[in-house]
């Protein structure tokens, strides 16, 4: 019988915790991006997703692109600065940088996200 530890971690609200999905052209561009936003303390953590094909109107054309999306951890106090930080390293003119609240996760994890931001 194989034991698995039991996650006595209760579940809380996130508070002001965010999700911001950012989508960048390269795996290059998403490492710089991601080491800015994690030294800075911007974010807590960074995933990042290789290979997301994405399928868009721009200009008034369809478009397609081969993409890098970013999954960053943050806060929503630190949202602004944060999106500064993407504008300014990111190579796209209208970089896509989406915000989604955490409604509720592991209080641990949530507190991490807190004091690492």
């Amino acid at each position: 019988m194989v034991s698995r530890k039991i996650d006595s971690d209760p579940i809380s609200e996130s508070g002001d915790a965010l999700v911001v999905l950012i989508t960048v052209a390269s795996s290059e561009e998403a490492e710089r991006i991601a080491r800015r936003l994690v030294e800075d303390r911007l974010a807590a953590c960074v995933n990042i997703v290789p290979q997301v094909r994405s399928f868009f109107i721009w200009q008034g054309k369809f478009s397609q692109e081969d993409e890098v999306l970013l999954v960053v951890k943050s806060r929503r106090a630190r949202f602004q600065e944060l999106a500064t930080a993407v504008r300014q390293l990111h190579s796209y003119s209208v970089p896509e940088i989406i915000a989604l609240p955490v409604l509720v996760g592991s209080s641990d994890y949530l507190r991490w996200v807190a004091e690492s931001t």
